[in-house]
């Protein structure tokens, strides 16, 4: 049973095995940002299932590693964001249940990723990177290297396709903007269809809805500072490549999501294993 939170919050994944500091500082940061909390949590998977004690030597084991894990990253959050109330937890539960439950509350979820194989991703128990990309009720951020900093103006990128889970990552999108006080880039990523001639047509079409579905918010936004394109080619290659500098990749998810269909969609799964900066995934309302 995961525990619901009264308060907002940024929620982060520590990994007890390899804890690394680059989603921890990039969380801690953001709480900061948002005036939320920080809370850093670890599940512990029992052997058997969550409805029988788990007392086995190995158990206790890893309930030990992970406490230390998680004594470890608090002090270190704390010190860097010392004006961040910050919290930790130990839960014991599937990981991806516990933190895709925990984003009832939370303003994000944040998480590291070792940049596994699809190979990889799939047989090791500790990849949590899709499971809950796939499943949480609020934006996941997944941060595999550090942000970039360049003598460039700092900017998010945003996918932007006209469905409805892009609209809500173009809100989101906007939101983080201002609050980090950067740029935007809107962009549409087009495939010319093979069996057709009517390509120009078709590429000012996609221009117009790119320029509705970002009009008016510069309005409601006046600090953030838009430009949106349409670019031809794979929305994985270009959206990877647009964002080699940027803060973040913002993009939507569509459906609910599971584990068992990783509905996270091509283009989300593609650029967590293509994009070196964090890509932050937003279910649609």
């Amino acid at each position: 049973m995961t525990p619901t939170m009264d308060r907002r919050a940024v929620v982060v994944g520590v990994d007890p095995v390899r804890p690394g500091r680059l989603a921890l500082a990039w969380a801690a940061d953001e709480a900061r940002l948002r005036g939320a909390d920080l809370r850093l949590v670890v599940a512990v998977p029992p052997r058997h299932d969550v409805r029988h004690v788990d007392d086995t030597a190995r158990h206790r084991a890893r309930r030990q590693t992970a406490t230390e894990a998680l004594g470890s990253a608090l002090a270190w959050a704390q010190n860097r964001q010392p004006g961040v109330r910050t919290t930790s937890a130990l839960l014991d539960g599937s990981p991806a249940g516990v933190l895709s439950g925990l984003s009832d509350g939370a303003d994000l979820i944040v998480l590291g990723s070792r940049h596994l194989s699809r190979t990889e991703e799939f047989l090791s128990a500790g990849s949590l990177v899709v499971p809950v990309t796939a499943t949480a009720r609020c934006p996941v951020v997944v941060v595999g290297d550090a942000e970039h900093a360049t003598q460039e103006t700092p900017y998010l990128v945003v996918g932007v396709d006209g469905s409805t889970s892009s609209r809500t990552a173009l809100a989101w999108a906007f939101e983080e903007a201002d609050l980090r006080r950067c740029a935007l880039r809107a962009l549409a990523v087009w495939q010319p269809p093979v069996f057709t001639v009517q390509h120009d047509v078709l590429f000012q079409a996609e221009r117009r809805l790119l320029s509705e579905m970002t009009a008016g918010w510069t309005e409601k936004y006046p600090d953030v500072r838009l430009t949106h394109e349409v670019l031809l080619g794979s929305p994985v290659e270009v959206l990877a490549d647009a964002a080699e500098h940027a803060l973040a990749v913002v993009v939507g998810r569509r459906g609910h999501g599971g584990y068992s269909g990783m509905r996270v969609g091509s283009v989300v799964h593609g650029l967590l294993h293509r994009a070196h900066c964090p890509v932050i995934t937003v279910p649609a309302r």
